[in-house]
């Protein structure tokens, strides 16, 4: 499983350079795991500096997911922000926000590139958002940290043939815009019922601090598999130093299961080890994996929402200014009530430098218009079906337009399925 990054002319098509994300040692036997080893890859959207030539890459996970005991160390290049020259492919500098990643944390954003001022001098950035919902910014020409990163030490008890990293990198600003970890004085609910029942979920499965590793038993992850911050990542305005951007904050369950124990049929169905799926198996390993949230009896998420939230930071400061919770349940609850307690979410934000940021990506059919400083709700649209996708702004005969497509999402919201790109502006 080759993750390498290649070039390519734009006029004529030559292949121009090739970097291999996969670090590799003379004695490696290229036939042993080659076809389960790997990963690492670039799934995402790059970033380019053109005025230095730099192109920032997002990398994901190694391969296989969940399981690490064929891929000893922490993985470099996985799990990293790479920054290229373009022209050569030469590596500038790099940084790996995850070690020997456990829990499909990849990078799932590219890096936002700006200018933060700072004591009266503009610093060039690169912010990395990530799915445990913590914020990387580094100087965007030498990968210096922008706020100081520790390494702390984390839990190490999972399986004991997997080489589990004893520390992990923090940020020290801005602090985790998501709760990490779960307990079970954590539980909610409607009802003093379906709470006590999450609270003994919680209390049947192995829960901890986060970068918990995942077991034969069942182990809670707080933020999930999706976030933390996901596709889309944030907007950021530098004319105040604000970035916004959604995040989601869910629990979810997981546990590897010994491949004998597995139902040959079912274990190789196109839903297995997929969330809510039947335990399905990580090929090249000896296990499988059975994943999903961790759902009350009424089917709702076992901790308190909002589920998901708009967050706005002071990058300057590396504080948090304001959040809202982001999405209405009235189209997933049994009966449509229309609490804000955040909905599952796929689409980024768009900030406009009259001071708003417009953002769809709610599973509840709206677009909506907030105030960059202060996170005020400022208007509100209900469209044929949700918007998971990040808009865009232009300028057309003088006035300006905000454009989102609208077609559903077949995780987030498959209910109501659309083909339309609907476009927005004042009135004249």
């Amino acid at each position: 499983m080759n993750g390498a990054v290649r070039a390519f002319s734009a006029r004529t098509g030559e292949h121009l350079w090739t970097f291999d994300t996969l670090v590799r040692e003379p004695a490696d036997d290229p036939e042993s795991s080659a076809g389960h080893v790997g990963g690492a890859n670039a799934w995402i959207n790059f970033s380019w500096d053109s005025e230095r030539d730099l192109v920032f890459i997002p990398t994901s996970s190694p391969a296989p997911n969940f399981y690490g005991g064929k891929r000893p160390g922490d993985n470099r290049y996985a799990n990293s922000v790479i920054v290229l020259r373009a022209a050569t492919g030469e590596l500038v500098w790099h940084y790996q926000v995850l070690h020997h990643d456990l829990w499909d944390w990849d990078l799932p954003t590219n890096p936002i590139l700006a200018e933060i001022t700072r004591d009266g001098e503009k610093v060039p950035v690169a912010m990395q958002l990530t799915k445990q919902g913590m914020i990387f910014t580094f100087h965007r020409y030498t990968g210096e940290p922008f706020f100081e990163i520790e390494e702390r030490p984390v839990p190490t008890d999972g399986l004991p043939e997997d080489d589990v990293s004893p520390t992990q990198p923090f940020p020290v600003k801005p602090p985790p815009l998501v709760k990490h970890g779960i307990a079970p004085e954590d539980a909610w609910g409607l009802t003093p019922y379906d709470r006590n029942q999450c609270r003994e979920l919680i209390e049947s499965m192995r829960y901890g601090p986060i970068y918990t590793p995942p077991t034969l038993e069942f182990t809670l992850m707080m933020p999930n598999v999706g976030g933390g911050m996901n596709w889309g990542g944030g907007a950021f305005d530098p004319a105040s130093n604000i970035l916004v951007t959604p995040v989601g904050q869910s629990p979810y369950r997981l546990r590897l299961i010994p491949n004998e124990e597995i139902d040959p049929v079912a274990g190789r169905l196109p839903t297995a080890g997929l969330p809510i799926g039947p335990p399905g198996y990580i090929e090249g390993t000896d296990y499988g994996l059975e994943q999903g949230p961790l759902f009350s009896p009424f089917m709702m998420p076992c901790t308190a929402p909002p589920w998901a939230k708009l967050v706005a930071v002071d990058m300057a400061a590396g504080e948090i200014l304001w959040e809202q919770p982001l999405g209405l349940v009235d189209k997933l609850a049994p009966v449509p009530i229309p609490f804000r307690w955040g909905t599952p979410y796929a689409g980024g934000p768009i900030a406009t430098g009259g001071g708003l940021v417009f953002i769809g990506a709610t599973a509840d059919e709206r677009f909506r218009a907030y105030d960059t400083e202060t996170g005020e709700l400022l208007w509100e649209f209900e469209g044929p079906t949700s918007a998971n996708a990040t808009p865009m702004t232009y300028m057309a005969g003088g006035k300006q337009y905000v454009v989102v497509a609208t077609g559903g999402h077949n995780w987030v919201y498959p209910f109501k399925k659309g083909d339309s790109l609907i476009a927005y502006s004042l009135p004249d």
